[in-house]
């Protein structure tokens, strides 16, 4: 179908069949599909053609002519182009329904083996749908002799300066505002992404919610800022910060954090506390974003795994070593397997923090180490995998095919992965449950947690 100039100038009518993995409204327009933010299913929108692709076309929301019984009202005073509220239009229970059906659609398009008869559990609701975040990470600008702190608008380069994000603890926002204030008054550098200026590219603000410590790191371009040292001592003073760090990157690096952080001023670390345990959290630590969800998430993750006394269990892509130190009750060793040499560290602080006597956790790659456990005679009892969204590498999934834990736990950030992951798992393995826990509201993410159980043939 080619499209003429006059389908972009004028307004279409569209009816809302469903929703996208990404929580925009899907429907069809001359026979090809359409993804409308902001729409909902049901729902007869006026739109706009933005853009076309080979396969599918993008949309605006325009007005809407029939509106969703499930449409809430979109939170007061907060910038709508703002990212990480894709779904605060729809009413909550439809949002817990949507993240088990996107579990649902990734199984359909996949098809792993026998995944018809997956039972996938309701999505376990969050106790709190607003202001859970514990960490913000915002980004700064100088521009039009104005400095500005915030957050892109979704694919573009445009700040929404100091915006109201209703998702964001309340604590993290307020020191964010004050930080702005001290670097305005201290005329600190800002890094200059058109014109390659060094200065501060990011502020990055951690919070412990069960201590209500901050740590704030400054993401930086080139290493010696003027007046950052005094900025931090000035910053330390702030409510509840007890640590402040720069964090080094340059201009060619995609991802936001720098390789090389050193601390400025403070404590070491911040401790966090989960299902009874203290977690000491440096800068670059993996640390998940709602602490109160996340120990529901790790409950019942430990809880798949029926850990015995006499096992041992795997804890790959480890972190900081929370899941392995909360099983460590249940099992006889645990062994963590992390990449991040600084995340081993904090795992290893956190052992002795615990006085936890049986884990150890080692640095390496997940698929180089395990056979090598495997080789060595350690017993490969059980199994469970936190991987980041692009999923599990095949080489590692080949290696767990080949050890063949017995009781495995797959945790998972994105269905779309775990659902490829599966058509190779599910060759040795049988999947049975998969549970949803509601880690993020008002977003499109969800954290599902799949159970695996060997094969009897295998």
């Amino acid at each position: 179908m080619v499209y003429q100039k006059k389908d972009f100038k004028k307004d279409i009518i569209i009816t809302i069949k469903r929703l996208g993995i990404n929580g925009e409204g899907i429907g069809y327009y001359k026979k090809k599909i359409i993804f409308i933010p902001g729409a909902l299913p049901d729902e007869v929108v006026v739109a706009k053609i933005i853009k076309t692709h080979p396969g599918y076309i993008e949309g605006e929301l325009v007005r809407i002519k029939e509106k969703s019984p499930n449409r809430v009202a979109f939170p007061d005073k907060v910038d709508p182009e703002i990212g990480g509220l894709e779904l605060a239009h729809l009413s909550y229970d439809k949002q817990l329904e949507f993240k088990k059906d996107i579990v649902l659609e990734s199984l359909r398009k996949y098809h792993p083996r026998g995944y018809q008869k997956y039972k996938v559990k309701n999505t376990i609701p969050a106790k709190e749908n607003w202001h859970y975040r514990a960490k913000a990470q915002y980004q700064l600008e100088f521009s039009k002799g104005k400095t500005k702190l915030g957050m892109y608008a979704p694919n573009s380069r445009r700040l929404i300066d100091l915006p109201e994000m209703p998702t964001q603890s309340k604590n993290t926002q307020k020191t964010e505002r004050l930080i702005k204030k001290l670097i305005d008054k201290y005329h600190l550098p800002v890094a200059n992404w058109r014109k390659h200026f060094d200065g501060i590219k990011t502020i990055v603000v951690r919070e412990a919610a069960s201590t209500g410590e901050m740590q704030v790191t400054f993401i930086t371009i080139g290493k010696k800022i003027n007046g950052l040292k005094k900025l931090a001592q000035e910053v330390m003073k702030l409510d509840n910060v007890v640590s402040v760090f720069q964090n080094e990157t340059d201009w060619n690096n995609p991802q936001v954090w720098g390789n090389k952080t050193v601390k400025l001023a403070g404590k070491n670390q911040i401790v966090e506390h989960i299902l009874d345990k203290k977690f000491a959290l440096s800068p670059r630590a993996f640390f998940q974003l709602n602490p109160e969800q996340t120990e529901i998430l790790y409950s019942e993750a430990i809880k798949l795994l029926n850990l015995t006394p006499d096992q041992v269990l795997i804890d790959a892509y480890s972190g900081v070593g929370t899941i392995g130190i909360i099983a460590s009750d249940y099992v006889k060793q645990v062994i963590g397997i992390e990449s991040i040499p600084e995340a081993v560290e904090d795992a290893m602080h956190n052992v002795k923090l615990n006085h936890v006597r049986n884990a150890e956790y080692l640095q390496g790659s997940v698929e180089k180490i395990l056979p090598q456990l495997k080789n060595s005679g350690v017993p490969i009892d059980a199994l469970i995998v936190d991987p980041p969204r692009t999923g599990l590498a095949k080489s590692l999934i080949k290696t767990i095919m080949q050890v063949k834990p017995e009781s495995f736990v797959y945790i998972s950030c994105n269905p779309s992965t775990l659902a490829q992951d599966l058509v190779m798992l599910s060759e040795v393995y049988d999947v049975r449950v998969i549970e949803n826990v509601d880690m993020l509201p008002q977003t499109a993410r969800c954290e599902a947690i799949a159970k695996l159980v060997l094969r009897k043939e295998n």
